[in-house]
């Protein structure tokens, strides 16, 4: 499925002017972040990238999303950016599993960051994000909270092809081992939102028996609770999420979506940015030995969804 990018050109974020990217780069040092599916936490994330850039005016500093969310797509805008000769590139890798040849490419060329789903067999220089395990933990207590007499539940996410959705699903069958919630099945969607919601109106249709449906990307659990509410299953059916997006805060707020656990994607934005800065400055004390930068994740339910959605208004303003 085609999506606009975030980005519409021109695609930088600097403060360049009009100049096309190309004959910038020739003038300032280039770095950008390549993200894997269009969805307001990457927009997030964004404002982090522009915060980086006042900082460090003497880069120029982009957000690229694929027009379709595939290892296919990412690749080609991998190749045109080594082609640029940009100074650095972090990457939200689609299938990193099956992509080590081309991040190792990236990584011979420029400086390689990943960010958000980690492919530590590759030369990334460092990853900068949530340890899913331990998000999936979260969502796994978040589950258990919300069925605490147990039942069967279902995931949703867009590809199992991912370390972070493989490592929320360990996390999560990690917490709820021992306990009497059932996973019937993990449902996937190649990062298609109609084709998100139809696995859920389909499970909800085809079984009558599912107590609880849990989103492990951002825009999964919008589709859910969309679906939940077009079935009048509202409270019969729990939800528990992953990220902000405004859908699921919403749902949060009415009562019909349990929780989710949110990321810190201003921070893999901002963060990634001054990183490479920092890299290719010479500066490599920020790096832990695990080459692991862990951001911290956190609970939105009920008791502080309202201060929340207030900040994500202010982050997610034109600015």
């Amino acid at each position: 499925m085609k999506r606009r990018s975030l980005l519409a050109a021109p695609a930088a974020l600097a403060l360049s002017g009009a100049l096309p990217l190309a004959a910038r780069a020739q003038e300032k040092k280039a770095l950008a972040f390549v993200v894997n599916v269009s969805a307001d936490f990457w927009t997030i994330a964004r404002r982090g990238i522009e915060k980086a850039n006042r900082e460090y005016p003497q880069y120029t500093m982009e957000m690229i999303v694929p027009a379709q969310a595939s290892a296919a797509e990412q690749r080609r805008i991998v190749d045109e950016l080594l082609a640029r000769r940009v100074a650095g590139i972090a990457i939200s890798a689609i299938n990193p599993g099956n992509s080590t040849e081309m991040l190792n490419r990236a990584a011979a060329q420029s400086v390689l960051f990943t960010t958000d789903s980690d492919a530590p067999n590759s030369n990334r220089v460092v990853y900068i994000g949530t340890d899913n395990v331990a998000a999936g933990r979260e969502a796994g207590k978040q589950m258990k909270a919300a069925l605490p007499q147990g039942g069967k539940a279902m995931l949703f996410v867009g590809t199992m092809d991912a370390d972070n959705a493989r490592e929320r699903v360990q996390g999560i069958r990690e917490a709820l081992a021992g306990g009497n919630i059932e996973i019937v099945d993990v449902r996937t969607d190649e990062s298609d939102m109609a084709r998100a919601k139809r696995n859920v109106e389909d499970t909800l249709a085809r079984r009558s028996d599912i107590d609880l449906m849990a989103g492990l990307w951002a825009y999964n659990t919008p589709q859910i609770y969309q679906a939940v509410k077009g079935a009048g299953r509202e409270g019969k059916v729990k939800i528990v999420g992953f990220d902000e997006d405004g859908l699921t805060l919403r749902g949060i707020a009415e009562g019909v979506i349990h929780s989710t656990v949110v990321q810190q994607p201003y921070e893999f934005g901002y963060q990634s940015m001054v990183g490479m800065v920092k890299y290719l400055e010479g500066d490599r004390s920020f790096i832990p030995p695990g080459k692991q930068i862990i951001v911290p994740t956190k609970i939105i339910d009920r008791s502080n969804v309202q201060e929340f959605q207030a900040q994500m208004r202010e982050l997610l303003r034109t600015r």
